[in-house]
């Protein structure tokens, strides 16, 4: 049957097992056999394709749009596939800078649709929800005849869907302590998972990271033939808007991002676009990352409201050193949800200093934590006011009620979360 509709499109994507929304599966049984398949089926469309491929524990998606708005103001093609999304499906699959039209999403997909339906028929080659999109966004960006696709992994790096594509520069942005459950206990371990993207004789670039994780990369490094070096910055001046920094080489910048560790985000991507073209970014290129705004990073509603997806104790750690220098001696009321595999108790440790009241509500039905049980945690830790409210707009909509004058409201803890209520928010005070 012909897919002729947006909601179509999801409904069949949904009848795929969704791997970013259950913790029930054998992370070592994914590998590649899956998306080489899928990709096979549609004549290898990621064939030639020159990619620049992100991986890392945290900023990710930030580095991404980066990289894209370089790479665009040097009048390339570009093609970009993130994931997860916010609100739609559809932000993950990007072309020169706008979320592909349904036209062509529909196109992609009814022209994958016969090969990904045969696959399923074989239980050893049954693709994934992540597997589709994957070929999807590879499919379009050879349909759009793009420049270059910037690729966001997934989960790890090694036997990641998007492991297959081309790369003409690798990044590893950070590594962290993060689905220990798959990735492995340790720093070493997550950092191998991580540096499974590097290739022989391609250029790779990774960011600050602890010493343990650090020595893993380089040893992944040295065993494949990778070119790898360090990419970093130092943070000058931040306002409440944009942020200077200056890179290794001495040349200062402006970037709409704010926080140190997206000073190194914006090094990364530099060095990262000026290796694909091969010459240095002029100073109007680098202008463009001034007015790169990704999503929910950030992200800033009137005087009063920030929305951001951090979702692990590092990234709420970084939030909170953000806000206090945009926003300093002002006090919260938190809007959070937490997914049941992260560690809720740190997140809240570290929110509770700034935070006076916190409104909890369940962002995701299957992976949250339960709202009562994230308000004792958060009354565990010092919040003067924790409440628990099943929805997240009704969450928004109270904390709003009990927000004082001089205090932000934050909503932060999941990325289900800020798409949760991120649209709410667009609607009342523009995006």
């Amino acid at each position: 049957m012909r897919i002729t509709t947006l909601a179509e499109a999801r409904a069949y994507l949904d009848g795929f097992l969704n791997l970013e929304k259950t913790r029930d599966f054998a992370y070592e049984r994914l590998g590649l056999d899956r998306i080489r398949s899928l990709l096979a089926g549609l004549g290898n469309p990621e064939r030639g394709l020159p990619c620049v491929h992100i991986a890392g524990s945290k900023g990710k998606g930030s580095t991404a749009w980066l990289v894209e708005a370089l790479l665009a103001a040097a009048r390339r093609r570009v093609g970009t596939y993130t994931s997860p999304h916010l609100e739609c499906w559809s932000e993950r699959f990007r072309v020169c800078g706008e979320t592909v039209s349904e036209a062509v999403l529909l196109h992609a997909l009814n022209r994958l649709q016969p090969v990904a339906d045969k696959l399923r028929e074989d239980p050893r080659l049954r693709p994934s929800f992540f597997d589709v999109s994957t070929a999807l966004a590879l499919q379009i960006f050879h349909d759009a005849e793009v420049d270059v696709a910037v690729v966001e992994v997934g989960l790890g790096g090694r036997i990641d869907s998007t492991n297959v594509v081309e790369s003409k520069v690798s990044l590893i942005t950070t590594v962290q302590l993060e689905h220990t459950e798959k990735l492995g206990s340790s720093l070493e371990a997550i950092a191998r998972e991580k540096a499974g993207i590097l290739r022989a004789s391609t250029p790779a670039l990774h960011g600050p990271m602890p010493i343990e994780a650090l020595g893993a990369v380089l040893g992944v490094a040295v065993a494949t033939d990778t070119p790898i070096e360090e990419v970093s910055a130092q943070l000058i001046e931040v306002s409440s808007t944009t942020q200077r920094l200056r890179l290794e080489d001495g040349r200062e910048l402006v970037s709409s991002l704010l926080g140190e560790h997206q000073a190194h985000n914006v090094a990364l991507a530099v060095r990262a676009a000026e290796i694909f073209l091969g010459r240095a970014l002029t100073p109007v290129e680098l202008a463009a990352l001034a007015s790169c705004h990704p999503p929910a990073r950030l992200e800033r509603f009137g005087d009063s409201i920030v929305l951001d997806c951090a979702h692990t104790p590092d990234s709420i750690a970084a939030l909170c050193r953000s806000l206090a220098w945009i926003a300093p001696r002002r006090r919260w009321v938190l809007v959070t949800s937490i997914s049941q595999d992260k560690d809720a108790a740190s997140m809240l440790q570290a929110l509770a200093p700034t935070t006076r009241a916190c409104i909890a509500c369940r962002a995701e039905p299957v992976r949250s934590l339960d709202p009562v049980e994230v308000e004792a945690l958060a009354f565990a830790c010092g919040i003067e006011q924790p409440e628990a409210c099943e929805d997240p707009i009704d969450a928004l909509d109270r904390a709003r009620e009990i927000l004082e004058p001089d205090e932000l409201l934050v909503v932060a803890g999941s990325i289900y979360l800020a798409g949760a209520v991120r649209g709410l928010l667009v609607d009342e005070f523009g995006g």
